[in-house]
């Protein structure tokens, strides 16, 4: 790799996480599985991340409501996750034999994602364009320009990350960081607040 490296930050992206008392990583090794079964393990990654975290709150309703706090937390974290590690898996670049990871930490008013991959130039720059367009556009218009390529066959949806800041009010930060400008290997870390 070389010494030196080239990074770019788009949105809500943290130089440096605050300090939690309570957090989790998984680390998944680039070459353990096939592509397939790797994108079937998400979700039961994304499910486990969803009970840990949820065991954390009351399972009593919320005041001014008749949720369940401890089951809303549970679906909107597997939700998150999973679409965090799909983009990660979609996205990374295999050769470069690098590992996908994923960290939450739990504060006191919110959770924040961490999820980091490896890819090629050519995918991060692609990443790229859509993250300018989704910051530079309304995300409700953006969101129905992109069901409708979906429902038309044409391009990536990207829904999930739409779907993150739609319903969930989630908040996004990119970090590219060019590690390796001979192999064109880019680090992809995202973070995503949520509040609780």
């Amino acid at each position: 790799m070389n010494l030196f490296s080239q990074v770019q930050i788009f949105g809500e992206f943290l130089p440096e996480i605050p300090t939690s008392n309570e957090y989790l990583t998984l680390n998944f090794s680039p070459a353990s599985a096939a592509r397939k079964r790797r994108w079937e393990h998400n979700g039961i990654s994304a499910d486990f991340l969803g009970d840990y975290f949820a065991a954390f709150f009351p399972g009593d309703a919320a005041s001014e409501s008749n949720i369940n706090r401890k089951d809303t937390v549970k679906a909107v974290v597997s939700y998150i996750a999973n679409e965090l590690l799909e983009n990660a898996v979609k996205f990374s670049e295999r050769s470069a034999n690098l590992p996908i990871s994923i960290t939450l930490y739990l504060y006191e008013h919110e959770i924040i994602f961490c999820v980091s991959n490896y890819a090629s130039k050519i995918m991060a720059d692609k990443y790229q364009q859509f993250i300018q367009e989704l910051l530079n556009s309304d995300p409700d218009e953006l969101y129905t320009r992109q069901l409708e390529k979906t429902a038309l066959g044409n391009g990536q949806s990207n829904m999930g990350l739409l779907t993150m800041i739609n319903d969930y009010d989630a908040r996004l930060g990119w970090k590219f960081d060019y590690v390796d400008q001979q192999l064109e290997i880019v680090q992809i870390s995202v973070l995503a607040h949520l509040n609780l």
